[in-house]
């Protein structure tokens, strides 16, 4: 589902032989009842990884009911589920980089940084959308696909993420002196900075070119230096479009894994003074009133009280 139709072909027949000589059995009769059962013509070169996720997903549920007369509503709401997923994700994600494309911006020009400024958000938005399009467009154009091209590097990023909320939540309850109970964010943070960084770390410098960035950069480099096309390359510009992701994933990798490291270590010497201290440290910035209706509302609210 997942290899380009370089690689297997177009028919159930051509790509049922090219997984067969990988060492799996999969007849063309299993890949056409599986594209009729979730209600697809085909599930060939979907690739992506959504479509592999749902198919996945619409199995096991079918399974657990022990009916496969529901696989292609199961596999349609596991399309949904990830659509969902993609778009609240991307929201989300854009909403956050404006965000801090406008405080760094604001270091040098602070009216920028305000979010009632509508050059700082269309600048802040800009910028973001340019950065996640780029990397959406590189794994349209990249001969190895999307799915070889950026998702190790979501995954990655989105559990270095979640390790650095779970960091950001366990120097909070140091600070309101609550360090008893830290153990309930300390040992999923540990769990997730050992598995992302060891997987950072391995798809940066391992040897194996289908493992490591630079490894399959340097393998295709080598590639163009003899005058070679490695499929699923056509052209020598498709051999530079794959060396050229890899090498950016590669240095996206290491900058994750170096905002992950320098935030675990600075909070080390936040919760080394939280637990030197007194009082709780933690504390609530004062409301900030966006509308001054509002504010005067209230205010009128309070006086009546």
């Amino acid at each position: 589902m997942n290899a380009p139709a370089a690689i297997i072909g177009i028919t159930v027949e051509s790509a049922s032989q090219a997984v067969s000589q990988l060492g799996f059995v999969v007849t063309p009769e299993v890949l056409s009842l599986i594209a009729k059962e979730v209600g697809e013509q085909s599930i060939l070169s979907r690739a992506g990884g959504a479509p592999t996720f749902a198919v996945g997903m619409a199995h096991i549920i079918s399974e657990i009911f022990n009916s496969r007369a529901m696989m292609a509503f199961w596999y349609h709401f596991a399309i949904l589920f990830e659509a969902l997923f993609i778009l609240t994700a991307v929201d989300a994600g854009t909403r956050a980089c404006r965000f801090m494309v406008q405080d760094l911006a604001g270091i040098v020009v602070p009216s920028i940084a305000s979010n009632r400024s509508w050059i700082g958000n269309i600048i802040g938005t800009t910028v973001a959308v340019a950065g996640w399009g780029f990397f959406v467009y590189q794994g349209v154009i990249d001969p190895l696909g999307g799915i070889n091209t950026l998702w190790p590097l979501f995954g990655i990023g989105n559990q270095m993420l979640a390790s650095m909320a779970l960091i950001l939540g366990t120097v909070i309850l140091f600070k309101m002196k609550k360090q008893r109970y830290a153990w309930v964010t300390i040992v999923p943070t540990l769990w997730l900075l050992i598995t992302s960084l060891t997987a950072g770390w391995q798809k940066i410098f391992h040897e194996n070119p289908k493992i490591g960035f630079l490894a399959q950069s340097n393998k295709y480099s080598v590639a163009m230096e003899q005058g070679t096309i490695i499929a699923p390359a056509k052209t020598l510009e498709d051999m530079h479009t794959i060396v050229f992701s890899n090498q950016i994933n590669a240095v996206l990798c290491a900058f994750f894994m170096i905002v992950a490291v320098v935030m675990l270590l600075a909070s080390f010497r936040v919760i080394y003074k939280a637990l030197h201290a007194s009082e709780p440290t933690v504390h609530e910035a004062e409301i900030v009133y966006e509308n001054t209706s509002y504010e005067k509302a209230s205010t009128d609210a309070q006086t009546s009280v």
